[in-house]
């Protein structure tokens, strides 16, 4: 796949995940849920605009530029969730569409990761794959959270407990 047509598919790719999210956000009564998805989109949204910017660099020069920045704004999602833990709704108000929801979440970002992880593997200049690499980092990065997220909805004492907190009641 050229760069060009890799830089669409991933385009294509966090514009889906991005509306999936919002739409999970929109749908989910639980406040770890919706605060994640909406977190989520927004940093499907940041990816993209800065992949857009990177196609039209691309299309009008043709060479990969050298600025290309490698930080976004940081993901807010651990400190989130940990401000929700005491809020024991937040470990009742939850359903089998929430944790599907954040399930096939995961998966979207662990096929996020190593597609971008592939296309770095396929470059040729340093500064592509750094950039695909950093991508990829960033997927991963959310992967975890999400599974974190998980694990808070599904055993929140245990979660607590991992996390040194020491239970619901504080």
């Amino acid at each position: 796949m050229d760069r060009i047509s890799s830089i669409e598919l991933a385009i294509k790719n966090e514009s889906t995940e991005m509306e999936y999210y919002l739409n999970q956000a929109r749908r989910s009564k639980n406040p770890v849920a919706k605060l994640l998805f909406q977190t989520l989109a927004a940093d499907e949204k940041e990816h993209m605009v800065r992949l857009k910017a990177l196609h039209e660099r691309l299309v009008a020069n043709g060479d990969w530029p050298e600025d290309v920045p490698l930080e976004v704004a940081g993901t807010n999602i651990k400190n989130a969730l940990k401000s929700l833990a005491r809020d024991h709704k937040s470990t009742t108000e939850h359903n089998a569409d929430d944790v599907a929801a954040l399930k096939q979440s995961a998966e979207y970002e662990k096929s996020g990761a190593q597609f971008y992880a592939e296309l770095a593997r396929q470059c040729t200049q340093p500064v592509e794959a750094q950039f695909f690499n950093f991508l990829a980092e960033i997927e991963r990065e959310h992967m975890l959270s999400i599974n974190d997220s998980l694990y808070y909805l599904e055993d929140p004492q245990g979660w607590l407990q991992r996390n040194g907190k020491t239970g619901l009641d504080g």
